[in-house]
């Protein structure tokens, strides 16, 4: 079960029930085909749409599409996510920060502190390039950046320490 939620506020439950999607307990019939890298086409009720997935944020589980033109970002929980805010320990994470490490192989593109610039949680700190998306890092909490590990245009290995607080 996860569930996801946009930036107006509105929240779906998603379900994968014997390899058919479930939006709010009820079967979503839709017709999706690639067309590209991170493009898709969509038909859903006779109508058509064109996706794009143009960024992904898989640390803070946020993803950015183009639909049909229409910029959405929707915020994902998975079921520990939503276990952890049930029992009211949805701030868990917030504990000291130390160090960003690379969430996959890929490319830095743009690094976006320098060492004593002060960050807040979410703030974008660095932008991965992977599998030919462009994925914007941000601050798991607050701090101050003691240390960058890598250089632009540098390639990383999944786990490898970017930045240390």
């Amino acid at each position: 079960m996860l569930q996801v939620s946009n930036a107006n506020g509105k929240t779906w439950q998603v379900a994968i029930q014997k390899d058919a999607p479930l939006l709010n307990g009820k079967p979503f019939d839709w017709d999706i085909s690639p067309i590209g890298p991170n493009t898709f086409h969509i038909i859903k009720d006779a109508r058509s749409f064109t996706a794009e997935l143009v960024s992904a944020d898989y640390q803070a589980k946020t993803f950015t599409f183009k639909i049909n033109g229409l910029v959405q970002t929707v915020s994902v929980k998975d079921r520990f996510d939503l276990l952890l805010d049930q029992l009211g320990m949805s701030n868990a994470n917030a504990q000291k920060l130390n160090d960003v490490k690379a969430p996959m192989p890929g490319l830095i593109l743009e690094i976006k502190v320098q060492p004593g610039q002060e960050v807040k949680k979410g703030d974008p700190i660095m932008i991965l390039e992977a599998m030919k998306m462009e994925n914007i890092l941000k601050s798991p909490g607050d701090g101050v950046v003691k240390e960058v590990k890598v250089k632009e245009r540098q390639n990383v290995e999944k786990n490898q320490v970017l930045i240390q607080f």
